[in-house]
């Protein structure tokens, strides 16, 4: 009996090494994305009428980087809050643990460089040498070209400065390990092909992310088969949100749309005003940043729509809206 319990004191001694070993190399040898790009970005003109529209209307980051108004229909970004930060991603969008978007001001990167900027936004890791959680398109903004994330960077440099110090993010075990080893090494992509309206499509909608809201997911992966075919579901306090299904699918899809009411269904919310986006005129609400988008240009949303309509049609009739309390009063 005693010999039976020194060998398993052994084993368990041996297994608590084993495992330290292994969490110390996880914790050495990750994140990894290569070496901090030694780079310093000119701020011309051009890439900073370009950084402003894809920040602002493409792929949003000033969406998730600033404070959004959730007593109006879709959110829209509350002035003067621009790229402060601090929005906080729960359980009510299907995360296990919490995370709060970053500061994206100067005011908090002034002493960043433009290479951990670039490492950060395509790579996957902040200047701290900390993972980023993939909720920050980083996986997809890594297949951008290198003059996109040069503007991109370029244009975040000149946003207003706002002090407001973010939390760090909470995940749960075993994803706080786990997403150490999401971020790789990237590489600099050369320039879209836009006289191909369907491979520049394609590129403006993954530089949108619009697979990772329109797709259902499970522990984080989209479901093999659901590309694209809506209902992802995130928990508002008024009610349930659901995201629609944008494949070519004649009866729940877009297959039914022509270009032209693609195209108008983001512009009629170009310059939209208060009363237009009112929760109790519009019944219903969505997280999708209908302001933003809308100021998409019409030939990159009819690019857009040409490559949606070469996916596989996916038949997934989706409930976008379950109300709750302010549908009631």
């Amino acid at each position: 009996m005693k010999r039976a319990i020194k060998v398993i004191g052994i084993a368990a001694g041996i297994l608590i090494v084993v495992l330290a070993a292994g969490l110390g190399y996880l914790l050495l040898r990750f994140p990894d994305a290569g070496p901090t790009p030694a780079i310093t970005i000119s701020a011309t003109p051009e890439r900073l009428a370009r950084g402003k529209y894809l920040v602002t209307h493409v792929t949003v980051c000033i969406d998730c980087h600033s404070t959004r108004d959730w007593t109006q229909f879709s959110g829209p970004i509350v002035p003067g809050t621009e790229g402060k930060g601090g929005e906080r991603f729960d359980a009510n969008i299907g995360l296990p643990g919490v995370v709060y978007a970053k500061n994206i001001t100067p005011a908090a990167l002034g002493k960043v460089t433009d290479g951990q900027l670039l490492r950060a936004v395509a790579g996957g890791i902040d200047h701290d040498g900390k993972p980023l959680f993939p909720l920050m398109g980083y996986p997809s903004y890594a297949h951008l070209s290198k003059e996109d994330l040069y503007s991109i960077i370029a244009y975040i440099r000149t946003l207003t400065p706002i002090e407001n110090a973010v939390p760090d993010h909470r995940l749960d075990f075993p994803l706080n390990l786990i997403v150490r080893t999401i971020p790789g090494p990237f590489s600099l992509n050369g320039e879209p092909n836009k006289s191909s309206s369907y491979e520049y499509g394609k590129y403006l909608v993954n530089a949108a992310g619009c697979i990772h809201c329109h797709s259902q997911q499970a522990k984080g992966e989209i479901l093999k088969g659901m590309e694209f075919a809506g209902g992802w579901e995130v928990q508002l306090p008024d009610g349930v949100v659901r995201s629609a299904n944008i494949t070519p699918d004649e009866e729940t899809g877009i297959g039914s749309w022509d270009k032209d009411i693609f195209v108008a269904k983001f512009k009629e919310w170009d310059q939209a005003d208060t009363t237009k986006l009112n929760l109790q005129r519009m019944g219903r609400q969505s997280i999708m940043p209908w302001t933003l988008f809308s100021g998409i240009t019409e030939s990159d949303l009819g690019a857009m729509y040409d490559y949606l309509r070469t996916l596989h049609p996916v038949k997934n009739k989706v409930e976008t809206w379950s109300p709750g309390a302010f549908a009631k009063r």
